[in-house]
């Protein structure tokens, strides 16, 4: 069964090129719905060309996101399922700068690492699967991720509950390594209301709203801690009108990362608790994004991928633990089990040196595929013979 399968993904390596550079060649910056749509377009045409029909078209709050349902209808069918998204942090006409190219084994262009390569990945896995009497999955690629998925989280989780696993096509850490678990994600916005008056003239009857955000970003900074592996940063500030005003208002922005839901939750009764040093008014606005993905919540799947990455003759690296968020916080948040970054290698996520390693896109397509079969109990043979 390995080398027939590791075959395969290498006879699929051209035509997931081309996929991959159709993709890349269509910009999906999350912010721009119409451009997502677009995105949304030709994923839909790649995937209904390779697994044989269309997608379910779902748009929440004007976001494109795609479903496909392969397999058995039964409810108490095993499932899984395989979430992509297609949009990216790269702005329209970020091609200009950052055009698509391939050149010695490297592909280079806007979303490549992430995570447009981990999408047409679970593509051609799902296709390579054929028939499934007995099981089922579910290919979900969402619109909106690098926004934190506002209005494709609930959905997330309606395709998870009930799934034996989610697998996540976000890209790899260093050199390959599957992600494990990654940090929860928290955003806050504290409001600060004080009093206007001349700066000059007669500013003892102001109540200065910039002193007290000073004052409460010390106080929220206290709240991380590093031994535990929680961060707390604040990040966009905001204060005053004129320079010879007393401000009367003030915000600043915070974001908080925790590995566990119980860092999350005391993170955020403190700041409920937030109290005024000068009497001005604090008002707290946010809160938990995304919970954790807890190392407790992908041991089980993770096994498994070692065990066959073994069978295959593959060696994967350690696993990592990263502070970055994905929605495969969401999918270990309602309970199933989940493991994330199957997809791509190379490196530079949303930076000028965004990159993928080709030789690497066969090999990863191959411990997919063996690894979504041994979760549903397939017969590789039946497949591969």
């Amino acid at each position: 069964m390995s080398h027939q399968l590791l075959d395969w993904a290498e006879a699929s390596l051209p035509e997931m090129l081309a996929d991959l550079e159709r993709l890349i060649r269509v910009e999906s910056p999350s912010a721009d719905i119409e451009a997502v749509a677009r995105s949304a377009d030709a994923v839909a045409a790649i995937g209904e060309h390779r697994l044989g029909f269309a997608p379910e078209r779902i748009v929440i709050h004007g976001c494109t996101h795609l479903r496909w349902h392969l397999g058995s209808p039964e409810p108490d069918a095993p499932r899984v399922l395989l979430l992509a998204h297609h949009d990216t942090v790269w702005p329209i006409g970020s091609l200009e700068t950052h055009p698509f190219s391939l050149q010695d084994g490297v592909i280079r262009g806007p979303g490549c690492f992430d995570m447009l390569t981990g999408l047409v990945m679970a593509v051609h896995a799902a296709a390579h699967l054929g028939h499934l009497p007995d099981a089922a999955v579910t290919l979900l690629v969402t619109g909106d991720e690098e926004l934190g998925s506002p209005s494709s989280r609930e959905l997330i989780e309606q395709e998870a509950d009930g799934c034996v696993a989610a697998l996540v096509l976000e890209a790899s850490g260093d050199g390959g390594a599957l992600k494990i678990g990654r940090k929860g994600t928290s955003n806050y916005r504290v409001d600060i209301t004080g009093r206007a008056a001349h700066a000059g003239l007669e500013p003892e009857k102001g109540l200065n709203a910039t002193v007290e955000l000073a004052h409460q970003v010390g106080v929220v900074v206290g709240f991380a801690d590093a031994s535990v592996g929680t961060s707390v940063t604040p990040t966009l500030a905001r204060g005053g009108t004129t320079v010879n005003t007393v401000p009367a208002h003030a915000s600043f922005d915070v974001d908080v990362r925790a590995l566990t839901a119980s860092e999350q939750h005391r993170v955020d009764a403190a700041f409920r608790s937030l109290a005024s040093a000068t009497g001005a008014r604090i008002t707290v606005h946010g809160g938990v994004n995304r919970p954790p993905l807890e190392v407790a919540a992908t041991e089980g799947v993770w096994n498994r991928a070692r065990a066959v990455a073994n069978e295959l003759g593959l060696d994967l690296p350690d696993a990592i633990v990263v502070g970055g968020a994905s929605d495969g916080n969401f999918t270990a948040g309602v309970g199933v089990p989940t493991l994330d970054g199957l997809g791509a290698v190379g490196g530079g996520a949303h930076a000028d040196h965004e990159h993928v390693m080709v030789a690497d896109i066969p090999i990863r397509s191959a411990l997919l595929v063996g690894l979504i079969r041994d979760l549903l109990g397939i017969d590789a043979h039946a497949r591969d013979a």
